[in-house]
């Protein structure tokens, strides 16, 4: 397997009870899932490359499609963990949206392979599609959301704008600046670069 510092991937702070063994499958499979694609990967094969028999990976997860639920769940714990530490360095609501998209992109530079399973390979699970009620993707939301409120209440954005709209306009522009960074086989800009613009 790869080096098992889990590809510079942070541990959580909230998450000290989930075993090493859990969070080592969850990086192999990110690791197979980006390389091989979701639907070409088996668990046999995310087993070898979390060196753990096959039936351990049962143990922790009831089938590919909850791995991939729970990658999902990490990454979107990984950046709301980031973001919440991020915008303490500010009280203005300009510079607290700059850096939650800054640190959206940024991260999706960083860590490659997430990327590639949260951008492409997640979107084609029918069961995370029409199933998953997605309750860490609201908790996304609402940080937008917040940003938006704060920043109308002190009027620095317009009033007449609806947050509940917004939040997801603003999240649909960065996430196309994701899957269109991810899809690049040449990378002609910095995702530094797409977070100023």
């Amino acid at each position: 397997m790869n080096d098992h510092s889990f590809m510079g991937l942070p541990q959580l702070a909230d998450k000290k009870s989930v075993s090493d063994k859990h969070r080592k499958i969850n990086i192999a499979a990110i690791s197979v899932f980006a390389g091989k694609g979701f639907f070409n990967s088996t668990v046999a094969d995310v087993a070898r490359e979390a060196d753990v028999a096959d039936g351990t990976i049962y143990l922790y997860f009831k089938n590919k499609d909850d791995l991939l639920i729970s990658i999902f769940e990490y990454s979107m714990d990984l950046f709301i963990q980031a973001a919440e530490d991020a915008l303490k360095s500010t009280s203005d609501p300009k510079e607290k949206l700059k850096e939650f998209i800054f640190l959206h992109l940024k991260m999706v530079q960083k860590y490659p392979d997430l990327a590639q399973v949260i951008q492409i390979e997640l979107r084609q699970s029918t069961k995370f599609m029409k199933e998953y009620p997605n309750e860490k993707f609201f908790q996304y939301l609402d940080i937008v959301q917040g940003i938006i409120q704060e920043g109308q209440a002190l009027g620095l954005f317009k009033k007449n704008l609806d947050p509940v709209i917004l939040k997801r306009v603003i999240f649909g522009a960065v996430d196309e600046i994701a899957l269109e960074w991810t899809l690049m086989k040449r990378k002609r800009y910095t995702m530094l670069d797409a977070a100023d613009q």
